[in-house]
Parts: structure tokens; C-alpha cells; sequence
């Protein structure tokens, strides 16, 4: 019923900052100061994502550095120590990276970082090919659409639509994402679709229905 919604593609930073393999240590700080992430895609070839160096990955250096492990911890710990004693990419990267695609949706893209707890996702093609960034704050971009771009499309893709015989008695209204619906209209069964649909348009906050049966409809 709604128009397209939003990808990741529509909201990814496509200028992508990112490290070779063999990139130091310091070269990884420096670039994540300057660019102001928290992370960064590793490439080999032409683009190919093998990795992704976060700050985590680094501090496990800082972490370790006065810190002498017993036999057991050492061994529970076996991956961080082995970061915590290099200083290229290569090493200090997670691998596989989590990745994500440009046609995923933009809740897909939130879950994933959710699980898998990381603030920025590679996007990639079917190759694995780098296409851009996203993070947390690209996806509430969608937030940032205009009260009267929203009711525009809440009008047309929706209550034209699902009441086309009384869209004229009813008022679309959005004030901060927030959306009201009011006014009569000659099929109820529809008026919990139009609060779903409402809701599913990409910025929207909360939608308040207050449609109601017209009279002697």
C-alpha cells in the first residue's frame, strides 16, 4: 500500500574511511581521531571487506599493557591477549566482519547491530565488495523528514487509498513525528490498517487514531 520504504542504501555514509591489512597501529588511532568513528572496515584488493578494527579491538592494548595474566586467563582469553601483543590490522581486526547489504531494510540493520552489538556496519555487495557505512546515528535520519513530508505521504499512500470516498472528512495532522488521525469513515475494519500503515511510514514517532464510523454509514 505505502511507497518504497527506506534501505540502508538510502541513509549510508558512502564516503567510506577506511585501513589496508598492513596498517599500524598508530595509522589505525590517527584515522579514527581525524575521522571522528569508532571503527574501520579493513580491505584487501579492490574493496573486499576481511575485517572490521574497532576501539575495542585497540584498548585490549591498553587493557593488558601493565597487566601480567596467569597460565588459565591466558588461555580463556586467548584471542585478546594475541591483539593485545599486535600491531597491524591484520591482527587486530574481527573477523569475519559483520556485514551488511544495501537493499536491507532499515529495522534489519538496527537488529543486527543490536545482536551483534557494534555501532557501524559495513555495507557490501554480493562480492563482498565495500559500498558504504552505516551506523546508528544514519539510521534515524529517517527522523529527520519534515511533519508536513510525512502527512503528505500519510495522505496519499494511505487515507487516499483506504478511504477513497471519505478521505475528505478526514485530517491528517503531525506535529514533531507524531501523527493524528481524525475524522468519520463508512468502513471501520479499516481504521486499524490505517493506524498500522500509519505507523509504518518511515519518521513517523506515534500515531493517534481517533477515526471513527460515520454516521448511518
Amino acid at each position: 500500500m505505502t511507497t518504497r520504504p527506506f534501505s540502508v542504501a538510502d541513509v549510508m555514509t558512502k564516503k567510506v574511511v577506511a585501513v589496508r591489512p598492513d596498517a599500524s597501529f598508530k595509522e589505525i588511532v590517527t584515522a579514527m581521531e581525524r575521522w571522528k568513528v569508532t571503527a574501520l572496515p579493513v580491505l584487501e584488493g579492490e574493496g573486499r571487506v576481511v575485517g572490521v578494527v574497532s576501539e575495542a579491538d585497540l584498548l585490549l592494548k591498553e587493557e593488558f599493557h601493565d597487566h601480567r595474566l596467569g597460565m588459565v586467563e591466558q588461555l580463556r582469553r586467548r584471542d585478546a591477549t594475541a591483539k593485545a601483543g599486535s600491531d597491524r590490522a591484520a591482527e587486530l581486526m574481527t573477523t569475519p566482519a559483520v556485514t551488511v547489504r544495501p537493499e536491507a531494510s532499515l529495522p534489519r540493520a538496527a537488529r543486527l547491530m543490536a545482536t551483534r552489538r557494534v555501532k557501524r556496519l559495513p555495507v557490501v555487495d554480493a562480492d563482498g565488495m565495500i559500498q558504504g557505512v552505516v551506523s546508528r546515528s544514519d539510521l534515524l535520519k529517517v527522523f529527520l523528514r519534515s511533519d508536513g513530508e510525512l502527512a503528505d505521504e500519510i495522505r496519499r499512500d494511505v487515507v487516499t487509498r483506504l478511504f477513497p470516498l471519505s478521505r475528505d472528512r478526514i485530517e491528517v495532522r503531525v506535529d514533531a513525528g507524531v501523527v493524528t488521525l481524525t475524522g468519520d469513515v463508512r468502513d471501520s475494519t479499516l481504521i486499524p490498517l490505517a493506524e498500522r500503515l500509519a505507523r509504518a511510514v518511515e519518521g513517523v514517532v506515534d500515531v493517534r487514531c481517533a477515526l471513527t464510523l460515520a454516521t448511518g454509514a
